[in-house]
């Protein structure tokens, strides 16, 4: 779960940053998502959403549903790695300056 949501969020700011190509976002986080899936339901039955893990362990049983915590916790910190990971290394240092230079125009 935390790799792979980390490989998802990499996959969404990397095609969402205003650096990209416009109009393949949707194509990329689409096919993204599902090689997630296919590398990983097999392994742990992944959902990279914890709202889609609550759901069916609510009709699962209490057995199951005291699983969920795992579903919440990695997503959640695989979204804050790939958040740290992408400002630290893919960030534009000059944005800001851009944008001054952009307000004097």
């Amino acid at each position: 779960e935390v790799v792979m949501t980390f490989m998802f969020l990499l996959i969404i700011l990397g095609v969402t940053d205003s650096r990209a190509p416009k109009g393949f976002a949707p194509l990329a986080i689409g096919f993204g998502l599902t090689l997630i899936h296919l590398i990983s339901i097999p392994v742990t039955n992944t959902s990279v959403n914890p709202a889609r893990s609550t759901g069916v362990a609510l009709f699962a049983g209490v057995e199951l549903f005291s699983q969920v915590w795992l579903f919440w916790i990695a997503p959640i910190l695989g979204a804050i790695l790939a958040g740290w990971l992408y400002v630290a290394v893919f960030s534009d240092s000059t944005v800001g300056e851009r944008q001054n230079v952009e307000e004097l125009v």
